[in-house]
């Protein structure tokens, strides 16, 4: 059986990713408290809280998945660098736009740094279909 090696691109940037399970964590603590009332939000701030909590562990575990696809699937050149740099990247971007658009005293409604999450989703987006159309393709 062949030994299945990351590239220096992938392994790098799972390391990387990976690290910022520690700050997801932290984002976990401050979850608890909000659910006991510790910290005073609105509901819309504490569905935006959810949000971009639960966006940032699935999509990080996702990009994690899209590295071994990428290196699977031999994926190189400018596709393999807009896989593998978009997803992770959404991960951050996404769950940013979902804090920095709840921030502020008894907000009820987004703020202008909403655009921060569409641009989340459009990375996401493109590194998706990247992937997927790169891995139809091999």
């Amino acid at each position: 059986m062949d030994t299945i090696l990351l590239t220096d691109a992938s392994r790098i940037i799972a390391g990387a990713a990976l690290l910022t399970i520690v700050t997801i964590e932290m984002g976990g603590i401050l979850m608890t408290r909000i659910a006991r009332g510790a910290v005073e939000m609105t509901p819309f701030q504490k569905s935006f809280a959810r949000a971009g909590h639960g966006h940032a562990g699935v999509l990080v575990t996702l990009s994690l998945i899209c590295l071994v696809l990428a290196d699977l699937g031999n994926v190189d050149g400018a596709a393999g660098w807009i896989a593998r740099i978009c997803i992770p990247s959404s991960a951050a971007v996404m769950s940013a736009g979902f804090f920095a658009a709840s921030a502020g005293r008894d907000r009820t409604t987004p703020n202008r740094f909403i655009l921060v999450l569409y641009v989340g989703a459009a990375l996401l987006a493109v590194g998706v279909a990247t992937l997927g159309i790169a891995l139809l393709a091999a």
